[in-house]
């Protein structure tokens, strides 16, 4: 049993940064984690009424109350009771109120409003990082893995590794040092204190027996010495004092180059243009989300490809015939001038109507074959027609032989979601996602 006056200490924590209009940081976060679902099928409901351009932006968010709802314990007078509230001209003692016609002015009526949203409904604002985390929770890149090889510039994680006897005084560890301290004075009093018993068990015997005075006062003088012993033993010594102890390793770092392959022949109308476009945007928001680390290679091609910026991806326009093996030759010079490695996991993201040179679509698919899926450890080809061109027989056959290469198509703007989705979607055996 611990001695009188010791107990164990708790710690709590107080999150005091600021927030917007006086929010509750912490109260939010719970509140996220605790109607996580319900919250990612609302999100998923309101990705369908929203455009790509919009995709990024904050939402509101609508629960039924039913969904949030919690008990709650109220006091009440019990019993059966009639009062008249003072101010009440209508009724009197004894008078039978019926219940409202059409659903009253409670938020369980039938009526309906105009924006959809019911007294009942909780409805609250979710940001833009929010709205994203929720949007891509369950997605990630196919087949990623985390290399054992270091970076150039290695990335450090701090860990807990213990604890030591010497340390920050910010670093103590109170219930730690504590339990020591216990142990300690258990340890060192433990003879003395099965002396003192003994002593005192004597001087009781003495005193009953009618020992002689000097006898008496000598077993006196030993108890009250065996206690003065058990007091020098100190509460607290510096060698019971605990510091956490945090060392730094080096992470293990994963590498990822996405290339993303865009049509911009003649035969690719603005319309399907502007399909392509809507996907690789959203694929380049969901890397630039989920994957820091992960360069992204633009290429557009016509009868000849090129490698360009960012902006001129998704603003320039061209036009001209169709060779696609142009973008695969390269993407594959590119590869294995830049991304030749074992710490490289090398992704790619084609987008075409499926017009191409009869001759050139079986060259895509050697080079499919030969060269591009070899290195790569996901590709993913989406078609913006609905007509079964003769690529799009190449690239069956290669889809009927690689595990790891996916296509699908996309004819109208309503099916972009839905595609990206599956062409993503996370594995949950994956290691590293």
């Amino acid at each position: 049993m611990s001695p009188k006056g010791e107990r164990s200490q708790l710690h709590q924590v107080i999150d005091r940064r600021l927030s917007g209009k006086n929010k509750s940081i912490g109260n939010r976060e719970r509140f996220l984690r605790r109607y996580r679902e319900q919250i990612k099928e609302a999100v998923r409901k309101a990705v369908g009424d929203r455009g790509i351009r919009d995709i990024e932006d904050g939402a509101d968010i609508s629960l039924p109350k039913r969904d949030v709802s919690e008990p709650v314990f109220g006091h009440a007078p019990g019993g059966t009771r009639e009062i008249v509230h003072p101010g009440n001209e209508e009724y009197v003692r004894g008078d039978r109120i019926q219940r409202p016609q059409g659903g009253g002015s409670g938020g369980s009526g039938s009526g309906a409003s105009p924006d959809g949203q019911g007294e009942d409904d909780f409805v609250f604002r979710i940001s833009r990082e929010e709205f994203m985390n929720y949007f891509f929770d369950d997605l990630a890149l196919p087949r990623m893995i985390r290399t054992q090889l270091l970076a150039d510039v290695p990335e450090w994680k701090t860990r807990r590794a213990g604890f030591i006897s010497e340390g920050n005084p910010t670093s103590l560890h109170v219930v730690r040092s504590m339990r020591v301290g216990l142990a300690r004075r258990i340890a060192m009093g433990g003879d003395p204190r099965r002396e003192l018993k003994l002593a005192e068990e004597r001087l009781a015997t003495l005193v009953a027996g009618g020992a002689p005075d000097a006898e008496v006062e000598k077993a006196r003088f030993e108890v009250e010495e065996l206690r003065q012993r058990l007091k020098r033993v100190p509460f607290l010594d510096p060698f019971d004092l605990r510091y956490r102890n945090r060392v730094r390793e080096p992470m293990p770092t994963s590498k990822a180059v996405m290339f993303c392959l865009m049509d911009v022949s003649g035969s690719m109308d603005e319309a399907r243009k502007d399909l392509a476009k809507r996907f690789f945007i959203l694929l380049y928001l969901f890397l630039s989300k989920h994957y820091e680390k992960t360069e992204v290679v633009f290429i557009r091609h016509h009868t000849q490809a090129a490698e360009v910026t960012e902006d001129e991806f998704f603003h320039a326009t061209e036009s001209g015939g169709t060779v696609v093996s142009s973008a695969l030759t390269l993407m594959n010079e590119i590869i294995r001038q830049r991304y030749m490695g074992s710490e490289w996991n090398i992704y790619g993201a084609q987008a075409s109507d499926g017009d191409n040179w009869q001759q050139d679509s079986s060259k895509c698919r050697e080079l499919l074959d030969n060269k591009i899926l070899p290195l790569v450890r996901y590709y993913a080809y989406v078609q913006v027609a609905d007509e079964d061109q003769n690529l799009w027989e190449e690239y069956t056959r290669v889809r009927d032989a690689n595990v790891h290469f996916a296509m699908q198509k996309i004819v109208t703007p309503s099916q972009i979601f839905p595609v990206f989705r599956d062409l993503f979607k996370k594995n949950p055996t994956q290691v590293g996602s």
